[in-house]
Protein backbone atom coordinates (compact mmCIF):
# COMPACT_ATOMS: atom_id res chain seq x y z
CA UNK A 1 0.00 0.00 0.00
CA UNK A 2 2.87 2.37 0.77
CA UNK A 3 4.20 2.02 -2.79
CA UNK A 4 0.82 2.90 -4.30
CA UNK A 5 0.35 5.77 -1.84
CA UNK A 6 3.58 7.34 -3.10
CA UNK A 7 1.88 7.62 -6.49
CA UNK A 8 -1.71 8.41 -5.59
CA UNK A 9 -1.40 10.18 -2.22
CA UNK A 10 -0.93 9.08 1.38
CA UNK A 11 -3.63 11.09 3.12
CA UNK A 12 -5.08 7.83 4.49
CA UNK A 13 -1.77 6.19 5.45
CA UNK A 14 -2.68 6.19 9.16
CA UNK A 15 -6.07 4.57 8.56
CA UNK A 16 -7.02 0.89 8.59
CA UNK A 17 -5.73 -1.20 5.68
CA UNK A 18 -9.15 -1.43 4.01
CA UNK A 19 -9.56 2.37 4.12
CA UNK A 20 -6.12 2.81 2.54
CA UNK A 21 -7.13 0.32 -0.15
CA UNK A 22 -10.32 2.27 -0.93
CA UNK A 23 -8.34 5.52 -1.07
CA UNK A 24 -5.78 4.15 -3.53
CA UNK A 25 -8.52 2.79 -5.82
CA UNK A 26 -10.41 6.10 -5.65
CA UNK A 27 -7.36 8.20 -6.47
CA UNK A 28 -6.13 5.91 -9.24
CA UNK A 29 -9.56 6.06 -10.85
CA UNK A 30 -9.79 9.85 -10.49
CA UNK A 31 -6.28 10.61 -11.72
CA UNK A 32 -6.27 8.26 -14.73
CA UNK A 33 -9.94 8.22 -15.63
CA UNK A 34 -9.67 4.44 -15.98
CA UNK A 35 -10.88 1.50 -13.91
CA UNK A 36 -8.17 -0.36 -12.01
CA UNK A 37 -6.94 -3.92 -12.29
CA UNK A 38 -6.18 -5.73 -9.02
CA UNK A 39 -3.91 -8.79 -8.90
CA UNK A 40 -3.36 -10.68 -5.64
CA UNK A 41 -1.08 -13.68 -5.31
CA UNK A 42 -1.14 -16.02 -2.29
CA UNK A 43 -4.18 -14.38 -0.71
CA UNK A 44 -4.30 -17.25 1.80
CA UNK A 45 -0.70 -17.15 3.03
CA UNK A 46 -1.45 -15.35 6.36
CA UNK A 47 -4.19 -17.88 7.12
CA UNK A 48 -1.98 -20.85 6.28
CA UNK A 49 0.82 -19.52 8.47
CA UNK A 50 -1.62 -19.29 11.38
CA UNK A 51 -3.15 -22.76 10.99
CA UNK A 52 -3.06 -24.45 14.37
CA UNK A 53 -3.51 -21.14 16.19
CA UNK A 54 -7.23 -20.44 16.07
CA UNK A 55 -6.99 -17.09 17.86
CA UNK A 56 -4.42 -15.63 15.49
CA UNK A 57 -6.14 -17.10 12.45
CA UNK A 58 -9.44 -15.48 13.43
CA UNK A 59 -7.69 -12.12 13.75
CA UNK A 60 -6.09 -12.52 10.32
CA UNK A 61 -9.36 -13.68 8.82
CA UNK A 62 -11.17 -10.62 10.17
CA UNK A 63 -8.55 -8.24 8.77
CA UNK A 64 -8.46 -9.92 5.37
CA UNK A 65 -12.24 -10.07 5.19
CA UNK A 66 -12.46 -6.31 5.71
CA UNK A 67 -9.66 -5.70 3.20
CA UNK A 68 -11.16 -7.83 0.41
CA UNK A 69 -14.68 -6.48 0.99
CA UNK A 70 -13.37 -3.39 -0.81
CA UNK A 71 -13.62 -5.41 -4.05
CA UNK A 72 -17.40 -5.19 -3.69
CA UNK A 73 -17.81 -1.63 -2.41
CA UNK A 74 -15.51 -0.30 -5.14
CA UNK A 75 -16.85 -2.55 -7.89
CA UNK A 76 -17.70 0.35 -10.24
CA UNK A 77 -14.06 1.47 -10.26
CA UNK A 78 -12.56 -2.01 -10.78
CA UNK A 79 -12.10 -3.36 -14.31
CA UNK A 80 -10.79 -6.76 -13.32
CA UNK A 81 -9.54 -8.59 -10.22
CA UNK A 82 -7.68 -11.88 -10.13
CA UNK A 83 -6.78 -13.62 -6.86
CA UNK A 84 -4.84 -16.84 -6.47
CA UNK A 85 -3.94 -19.01 -3.52
CA UNK A 86 -3.02 -22.56 -2.61
CA UNK A 87 -6.14 -23.25 -0.59
CA UNK A 88 -9.73 -22.17 -0.37
CA UNK A 89 -11.29 -21.18 2.92
CA UNK A 90 -14.98 -21.81 2.36
CA UNK A 91 -17.73 -21.63 4.94
CA UNK A 92 -16.32 -18.73 6.95
CA UNK A 93 -14.27 -17.39 4.10
CA UNK A 94 -12.55 -14.04 3.83
CA UNK A 95 -14.78 -13.67 0.75
CA UNK A 96 -18.10 -14.46 2.44
CA UNK A 97 -19.31 -10.86 1.97
CA UNK A 98 -18.60 -10.91 -1.74
CA UNK A 99 -20.97 -12.03 -4.48
CA UNK A 100 -19.07 -10.65 -7.45
CA UNK A 101 -16.21 -13.17 -7.56
CA UNK A 102 -16.19 -16.20 -9.84
CA UNK A 103 -14.40 -19.29 -8.52
CA UNK A 104 -12.62 -20.94 -11.46
CA UNK A 105 -11.08 -23.79 -9.42
CA UNK A 106 -13.35 -26.39 -11.06
CA UNK A 107 -14.19 -24.47 -14.23
CA UNK A 108 -13.34 -26.64 -17.25
CA UNK A 109 -12.53 -23.52 -19.29
CA UNK A 110 -9.47 -22.86 -17.15
CA UNK A 111 -8.09 -26.35 -16.52
CA UNK A 112 -4.98 -25.63 -18.59
CA UNK A 113 -4.32 -22.12 -17.26
CA UNK A 114 -1.59 -23.47 -14.95
CA UNK A 115 1.17 -25.86 -15.88
CA UNK A 116 2.37 -27.16 -19.25
CA UNK A 117 0.30 -29.50 -21.39
CA UNK A 118 1.55 -32.49 -23.37
CA UNK A 119 0.98 -30.61 -26.62
CA UNK A 120 2.90 -27.56 -25.36
CA UNK A 121 5.80 -29.75 -24.25
CA UNK A 122 6.13 -31.23 -27.75
CA UNK A 123 5.56 -27.95 -29.59
CA UNK A 124 7.86 -25.64 -27.63
CA UNK A 125 10.43 -27.89 -25.94
CA UNK A 126 11.04 -30.74 -28.36
CA UNK A 127 14.64 -29.75 -29.07
CA UNK A 128 15.42 -29.41 -25.38
CA UNK A 129 13.84 -32.79 -24.65
CA UNK A 130 16.29 -34.18 -27.19
CA UNK A 131 19.15 -32.65 -25.20
CA UNK A 132 17.86 -34.27 -21.99
CA UNK A 133 17.58 -37.60 -23.80
CA UNK A 134 21.16 -37.37 -25.08
CA UNK A 135 22.50 -36.37 -21.65
CA UNK A 136 20.83 -39.41 -20.06
CA UNK A 137 21.68 -41.81 -22.91
CA UNK A 138 18.08 -42.58 -23.77
CA UNK A 139 15.86 -42.22 -26.83
CA UNK A 140 13.69 -39.13 -27.16
CA UNK A 141 10.60 -41.34 -26.97
CA UNK A 142 11.79 -42.81 -23.66
CA UNK A 143 12.65 -39.33 -22.42
CA UNK A 144 9.11 -38.09 -23.09
CA UNK A 145 7.76 -41.14 -21.23
CA UNK A 146 10.06 -40.48 -18.26
CA UNK A 147 9.06 -36.80 -18.11
CA UNK A 148 5.39 -37.79 -18.12
CA UNK A 149 5.89 -40.36 -15.37
CA UNK A 150 7.81 -37.95 -13.15
CA UNK A 151 6.06 -34.60 -13.61
CA UNK A 152 2.71 -34.95 -15.45
CA UNK A 153 -0.70 -35.87 -14.06
CA UNK A 154 -2.28 -32.78 -12.48
CA UNK A 155 -6.02 -32.66 -13.23
CA UNK A 156 -8.12 -29.62 -12.38
CA UNK A 157 -11.37 -31.16 -13.61
CA UNK A 158 -12.46 -34.79 -13.77
CA UNK A 159 -12.12 -35.08 -17.57
CA UNK A 160 -9.41 -32.49 -18.14
CA UNK A 161 -6.05 -33.19 -19.75
CA UNK A 162 -3.12 -33.84 -17.46
CA UNK A 163 -0.79 -30.92 -16.80
CA UNK A 164 2.96 -30.98 -16.10
CA UNK A 165 4.41 -29.29 -13.04
CA UNK A 166 6.18 -26.35 -14.74
CA UNK A 167 8.78 -25.87 -11.99
CA UNK A 168 10.05 -29.44 -12.08
CA UNK A 169 9.74 -29.78 -15.84
CA UNK A 170 11.62 -26.57 -16.67
CA UNK A 171 14.35 -27.37 -14.14
CA UNK A 172 14.79 -30.80 -15.71
CA UNK A 173 14.98 -29.32 -19.21
CA UNK A 174 17.53 -26.78 -17.96
CA UNK A 175 19.80 -29.11 -15.99
CA UNK A 176 19.21 -32.29 -18.04
CA UNK A 177 18.87 -34.15 -14.73
CA UNK A 178 15.78 -35.94 -13.43
CA UNK A 179 15.26 -34.77 -9.85
CA UNK A 180 12.35 -33.95 -7.57
CA UNK A 181 12.71 -30.18 -7.87
CA UNK A 182 9.25 -29.13 -6.68
CA UNK A 183 9.28 -31.38 -3.65
CA UNK A 184 12.72 -30.10 -2.68
CA UNK A 185 11.40 -26.50 -2.47
CA UNK A 186 9.45 -27.21 0.72
CA UNK A 187 8.41 -29.95 3.11
CA UNK A 188 4.78 -30.85 3.91
CA UNK A 189 5.26 -30.86 7.69
CA UNK A 190 1.89 -29.36 8.47
CA UNK A 191 0.08 -31.72 6.10
CA UNK A 192 1.61 -34.75 7.79
CA UNK A 193 0.69 -33.39 11.22
CA UNK A 194 -2.90 -32.99 10.04
CA UNK A 195 -2.89 -36.62 8.88
CA UNK A 196 -1.68 -37.68 12.30
CA UNK A 197 -4.00 -35.33 14.17
CA UNK A 198 -7.05 -36.79 12.44
CA UNK A 199 -5.77 -40.39 12.74
CA UNK A 200 -6.31 -40.71 9.02
CA UNK A 201 -5.76 -44.18 7.48
CA UNK A 202 -3.19 -43.55 4.76
CA UNK A 203 -4.41 -46.23 2.38
CA UNK A 204 -7.74 -44.39 2.09
CA UNK A 205 -6.12 -41.29 0.57
CA UNK A 206 -6.71 -42.73 -2.89
CA UNK A 207 -9.93 -44.61 -2.04
CA UNK A 208 -12.24 -42.12 -0.33
CA UNK A 209 -14.96 -40.39 -2.35
CA UNK A 210 -15.41 -36.65 -1.81
CA UNK A 211 -18.06 -34.19 -2.96
CA UNK A 212 -17.07 -31.02 -4.81
CA UNK A 213 -18.06 -28.91 -1.79
CA UNK A 214 -15.80 -30.95 0.48
CA UNK A 215 -12.92 -31.02 -1.98
CA UNK A 216 -13.11 -27.28 -2.50
CA UNK A 217 -12.87 -26.22 1.14
CA UNK A 218 -10.31 -26.83 3.87
CA UNK A 219 -12.59 -25.76 6.71
CA UNK A 220 -13.12 -29.45 7.57
CA UNK A 221 -9.40 -30.24 7.70
CA UNK A 222 -9.59 -31.13 11.42
CA UNK A 223 -11.94 -33.95 10.39
CA UNK A 224 -10.63 -34.80 6.93
CA UNK A 225 -7.19 -33.69 5.65
CA UNK A 226 -7.76 -34.70 2.00
CA UNK A 227 -9.05 -31.31 0.75
CA UNK A 228 -5.88 -29.70 2.11
CA UNK A 229 -3.71 -32.34 0.39
CA UNK A 230 -5.61 -31.79 -2.85
CA UNK A 231 -5.45 -28.01 -2.78
CA UNK A 232 -1.76 -28.10 -1.86
CA UNK A 233 -0.93 -30.17 -4.94
CA UNK A 234 -0.02 -33.45 -3.24
CA UNK A 235 -3.16 -35.17 -4.53
CA UNK A 236 -5.09 -34.57 -7.73
CA UNK A 237 -8.37 -35.71 -9.29
CA UNK A 238 -8.24 -39.33 -10.43
CA UNK A 239 -11.88 -40.14 -11.15
CA UNK A 240 -15.40 -38.75 -10.94
CA UNK A 241 -18.71 -40.50 -10.29
CA UNK A 242 -21.30 -38.67 -12.37
CA UNK A 243 -24.24 -40.35 -10.63
CA UNK A 244 -23.22 -39.46 -7.08
CA UNK A 245 -21.17 -36.35 -7.96
CA UNK A 246 -18.12 -37.55 -6.03
CA UNK A 247 -14.38 -37.40 -6.74
CA UNK A 248 -11.55 -39.81 -5.92
CA UNK A 249 -7.96 -38.60 -5.66
CA UNK A 250 -4.47 -39.90 -6.34
CA UNK A 251 -0.89 -38.70 -6.39
CA UNK A 252 -0.32 -36.84 -9.68
CA UNK A 253 3.06 -38.38 -10.53
CA UNK A 254 6.07 -40.23 -9.21
CA UNK A 255 7.83 -37.08 -7.99
CA UNK A 256 5.02 -36.32 -5.56
CA UNK A 257 4.21 -39.90 -4.58
CA UNK A 258 7.79 -40.90 -3.81
CA UNK A 259 8.74 -37.60 -2.21
CA UNK A 260 5.65 -37.53 0.00
CA UNK A 261 5.85 -41.16 1.10
CA UNK A 262 9.55 -40.88 1.92
CA UNK A 263 8.73 -37.82 3.98
CA UNK A 264 6.17 -39.89 5.93
CA UNK A 265 8.78 -42.41 7.10
CA UNK A 266 9.93 -40.70 10.34
CA UNK A 267 6.32 -39.86 11.25
CA UNK A 268 4.79 -43.31 10.75
CA UNK A 269 7.60 -45.82 11.04
CA UNK A 270 9.22 -46.77 14.35
CA UNK A 271 12.30 -44.67 15.06
CA UNK A 272 15.33 -46.97 14.95
CA UNK A 273 18.81 -46.69 16.38
CA UNK A 274 21.74 -45.68 14.18
CA UNK A 275 22.97 -49.27 14.05
CA UNK A 276 19.63 -50.64 12.87
CA UNK A 277 18.49 -47.61 10.93
CA UNK A 278 15.91 -48.08 8.19
CA UNK A 279 17.42 -49.22 4.89
CA UNK A 280 14.89 -50.09 2.20
CA UNK A 281 17.61 -51.42 -0.12
CA UNK A 282 18.21 -54.48 2.09
CA UNK A 283 14.52 -55.36 2.03
CA UNK A 284 14.37 -54.93 -1.75
CA UNK A 285 17.36 -57.22 -2.34
CA UNK A 286 15.83 -59.99 -0.20
CA UNK A 287 12.47 -59.68 -1.97
CA UNK A 288 14.17 -59.86 -5.37
CA UNK A 289 16.16 -62.98 -4.41
CA UNK A 290 13.28 -64.90 -2.80
CA UNK A 291 14.59 -64.72 0.76
CA UNK A 292 11.14 -64.58 2.35
CA UNK A 293 12.25 -65.65 5.84
CA UNK A 294 15.13 -63.18 5.81
CA UNK A 295 12.80 -60.47 4.66
CA UNK A 296 10.33 -61.16 7.49
CA UNK A 297 13.10 -61.42 10.09
CA UNK A 298 14.39 -58.03 9.03
CA UNK A 299 10.89 -56.55 9.18
CA UNK A 300 10.32 -58.05 12.63
CA UNK A 301 13.65 -56.70 13.86
CA UNK A 302 12.81 -53.32 12.42
CA UNK A 303 9.62 -53.06 14.48
CA UNK A 304 11.22 -54.65 17.55
CA UNK A 305 14.07 -52.09 17.68
CA UNK A 306 11.78 -49.12 17.21
CA UNK A 307 11.13 -46.25 19.59
CA UNK A 308 7.36 -45.97 19.82
CA UNK A 309 6.98 -42.30 20.63
CA UNK A 310 3.86 -42.33 18.47
CA UNK A 311 0.33 -41.08 19.00
CA UNK A 312 -2.99 -42.46 17.83
CA UNK A 313 -4.83 -45.72 17.50
CA UNK A 314 -2.54 -48.75 17.82
CA UNK A 315 -4.21 -50.79 15.09
CA UNK A 316 -4.26 -47.82 12.76
CA UNK A 317 -0.58 -47.25 13.53
CA UNK A 318 0.29 -50.72 12.22
CA UNK A 319 -1.80 -50.28 9.07
CA UNK A 320 -0.26 -46.87 8.37
CA UNK A 321 3.27 -48.10 9.06
CA UNK A 322 2.77 -51.03 6.68
CA UNK A 323 1.27 -48.72 4.07
CA UNK A 324 4.36 -46.48 4.17
CA UNK A 325 6.71 -49.45 4.13
CA UNK A 326 5.11 -51.29 1.23
CA UNK A 327 4.60 -48.10 -0.76
CA UNK A 328 8.33 -47.44 -0.44
CA UNK A 329 8.98 -51.01 -1.49
CA UNK A 330 6.71 -50.41 -4.47
CA UNK A 331 9.10 -47.88 -5.93
CA UNK A 332 11.47 -50.78 -6.60
CA UNK A 333 9.17 -53.80 -7.06
CA UNK A 334 5.53 -54.22 -8.07
CA UNK A 335 3.34 -53.85 -4.97
CA UNK A 336 -0.44 -53.85 -5.09
CA UNK A 337 -2.52 -53.26 -1.98
CA UNK A 338 -6.12 -54.44 -1.81
CA UNK A 339 -8.61 -53.08 0.69
CA UNK A 340 -11.86 -54.74 -0.40
CA UNK A 341 -13.15 -57.57 1.79
CA UNK A 342 -12.44 -60.98 0.36
CA UNK A 343 -9.21 -60.01 -1.39
CA UNK A 344 -5.60 -60.35 -0.32
CA UNK A 345 -4.10 -57.58 1.81
CA UNK A 346 -0.91 -57.25 -0.19
CA UNK A 347 0.55 -58.64 -3.41
CA UNK A 348 4.25 -58.20 -4.20
CA UNK A 349 5.69 -59.33 -7.51
CA UNK A 350 9.19 -59.44 -8.95
CA UNK A 351 10.63 -61.00 -12.10
CA UNK A 352 11.10 -64.35 -10.33
CA UNK A 353 8.83 -64.33 -7.26
CA UNK A 354 5.26 -63.68 -6.08
CA UNK A 355 4.43 -62.87 -2.46
CA UNK A 356 0.88 -62.94 -1.09
CA UNK A 357 0.50 -61.29 2.32
CA UNK A 358 -2.37 -61.43 4.79
CA UNK A 359 -2.18 -59.30 7.95
CA UNK A 360 -4.02 -59.86 11.20
CA UNK A 361 -4.25 -57.78 14.36
CA UNK A 362 -4.11 -59.56 17.74
CA UNK A 363 -4.91 -62.95 16.21
CA UNK A 364 -2.26 -65.31 14.83
CA UNK A 365 -0.09 -65.92 11.81
CA UNK A 366 -1.79 -69.31 11.39
CA UNK A 367 -5.19 -67.61 11.02
CA UNK A 368 -3.75 -65.23 8.43
CA UNK A 369 -2.15 -68.06 6.43
CA UNK A 370 -5.36 -70.10 6.64
CA UNK A 371 -7.31 -67.23 5.08
CA UNK A 372 -4.93 -67.16 2.11
CA UNK A 373 -5.62 -70.87 1.58
CA UNK A 374 -9.39 -70.78 2.14
CA UNK A 375 -9.96 -67.71 -0.03
CA UNK A 376 -7.85 -69.13 -2.85
CA UNK A 377 -5.73 -66.01 -3.22
CA UNK A 378 -3.00 -68.00 -5.01
CA UNK A 379 -5.37 -69.49 -7.61
CA UNK A 380 -4.84 -66.76 -10.27
CA UNK A 381 -1.13 -67.64 -10.31
CA UNK A 382 -1.56 -71.41 -10.73
CA UNK A 383 0.08 -71.42 -14.17
CA UNK A 384 2.68 -68.78 -13.36
CA UNK A 385 6.24 -70.09 -13.57
CA UNK A 386 7.46 -67.84 -10.77
CA UNK A 387 7.91 -69.15 -7.22
CA UNK A 388 5.04 -68.14 -4.94
CA UNK A 389 5.15 -67.43 -1.21
CA UNK A 390 2.10 -67.27 1.05
CA UNK A 391 2.89 -65.16 4.14
CA UNK A 392 0.59 -64.75 7.14
CA UNK A 393 1.53 -62.00 9.60
CA UNK A 394 0.12 -61.09 13.01
CA UNK A 395 0.71 -57.76 14.76
CA UNK A 396 0.31 -57.31 18.51
CA UNK A 397 -1.13 -53.96 19.55
CA UNK A 398 0.04 -54.54 23.10
CA UNK A 399 3.67 -55.18 22.11
CA UNK A 400 3.48 -52.84 19.11
CA UNK A 401 5.45 -55.24 17.01
CA UNK A 402 5.04 -58.23 14.72
CA UNK A 403 3.99 -61.17 16.87
CA UNK A 404 4.61 -64.06 14.55
CA UNK A 405 4.56 -64.95 10.86
CA UNK A 406 4.24 -68.06 8.74
CA UNK A 407 5.73 -68.56 5.28
CA UNK A 408 4.51 -71.28 2.93
CA UNK A 409 6.24 -71.74 -0.42
CA UNK A 410 4.44 -73.23 -3.42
Amino acid sequence: MEQWEKIYGDEFCQRASEERFIHVIDKAFEQTGKQVVILVDEYDKPLLQAIGNRTVQDIYRSKLKAFYSVLKTQDAKIRFAFLTGVTKFGKVSVFSDLNNLIDISFDHRYTSICGISEAELHEYFDERVGDVADANEMSKEDCYARLKLEYDGYHFDWNAQGMYNPFSLLNTLSSCQFRYYWFETGTPTFLVKQLQKTNYPLDEMTQEELSADTLNSIDIMDENPLPLLYQSGYLTIKDYDEEFKTYTLDFPNREVREGFVKYLVPYYMPKTTERSRFDISKFVKEVRTGEAEGFMQRLDSFFANGDYALMGDKELYFHNAMYVFFTLLGFYVDVERHTIDGRMDMLVQTKDYIYIFEFKIDQSAEVALKQIEEKGYARPFATDSRKLFRIGVNFSTEKRRIDGWKVKQQ
